[in-house]
């Protein structure tokens, strides 16, 4: 009983540790860029000007959350924990890909459109059609660059899995590696794609991200970890987005994405992981055909949810 105590104990307060570094970063380093900021602003959907100082602190507040769960997996006793292991892999597969996710669209964020030429990119669809035509847009720049990311992360998370279980055939691992790169990759993208309102793309974040906390097991601690370090960014980050002081831009969305991704990715379910990728592919391929922005307006659920906190 006694034991039981301390495990759940020590594991509330890596939680609280991972999800309180993570916040204080994205803080500090939104605050931080305040005086310096002129060159990040930008005009939003409302015509106000924001700045996107905001999403380099979620970028590197996600980016902390990695590096600070691989130091935690990595030190803990074996005895403690199941990921200890293999520890240091989970925390290098989130951090590459965060940080992946985050210059990918710092690059995008800073260039605004200004290689597209005079008929900007849109979607997937878009940036593949002109890279056909031999136009390099930083969309396409952000599809290798995320994509590199999440596929190292991938191999990574499948290896680390791989180890665990006492070794898997090689073809297991490496389907593995590819549908955890997919979670990965889809989802960085849909925190993107969702990213076109005050405080959307961190709400969903959110949402996703809680019900990870709650992963069973020792096998469960990256995702739970991880899934901490997504919402400490996200609450934090929150406020100045409702209320449109910053914005996340391409740069937080996709950072913030990859964090989220990469805890579905670590998940030890099996069908959630799958779940998780059929939902990202699912959505990043629908919004090439729907606009999320009239579908959630139709959904007076969602309208509300959507509505929440923000500015009129």
């Amino acid at each position: 009983m006694a034991g039981t105590i301390t495990r759940v104990g020590t594991c509330v307060r890596h939680l609280a540790q991972v999800g309180l570094k993570a916040a204080g970063v994205t803080l500090s380093w939104s605050t931080s860029l305040a005086p310096i900021a002129r060159g990040l602003e930008r005009t939003n959907f409302h015509g106000c000007t924001v700045s996107l100082r905001g999403g380099v602190g979620a970028a590197a507040g996600s980016a902390m959350a990695a590096i600070e769960v691989g130091r935690l997996i990595r030190d803990a006793p074996a005895s403690a924990s199941y990921a200890s292991r293999s520890g240091s892999r989970v925390g290098l597969a989130a951090t590459v890909a965060t940080v992946a996710g985050g210059c990918a669209g710092l690059v995008d964020d800073l260039d605004a459109g200004a290689h597209d030429g005079d008929a900007p990119a849109k979607g997937l669809k878009g940036h593949l059609t002109a890279l056909a035509h031999g136009r390099v847009t930083t969309g396409a720049l952000k599809i290798a660059v995320i994509g590199s990311g999440a596929l190292v992360g991938g191999v990574l998370l499948a290896r680390h899995r791989s180890v665990g279980a006492g070794g898997r055939p090689p073809v297991v691992t490496a389907v593995d590696a590819a549908s955890s790169a997919i979670v990965i990759a889809s989802w960085a993208n849909l925190l993107n794609l969702l990213d076109l309102r005050p405080g959307r793309a961190l709400k969903t974040a959110s949402i996703v991200s809680a019900p990870l906390l709650a992963t069973p097991g020792r096998e469960g601690e990256p995702a739970r970890l991880l899934a901490a370090g997504t919402l400490g960014v996200s609450l934090m980050a929150l406020p100045e987005d409702l209320m449109e002081d910053t914005m996340l831009g391409d740069t937080g969305a996709n950072a913030v994405g990859a964090l989220l991704g990469t805890a579905l990715a670590c998940h030890p379910c099996r069908a959630v992981r799958a779940g998780a990728a059929f939902t990202g592919v699912g959505l990043v391929l629908a919004s090439e055909k729907v606009s999320f922005s009239r579908v959630i307006a139709d959904t007076p659920a969602l309208a509300a949810l959507d509505a929440l906190g923000r500015r009129p």
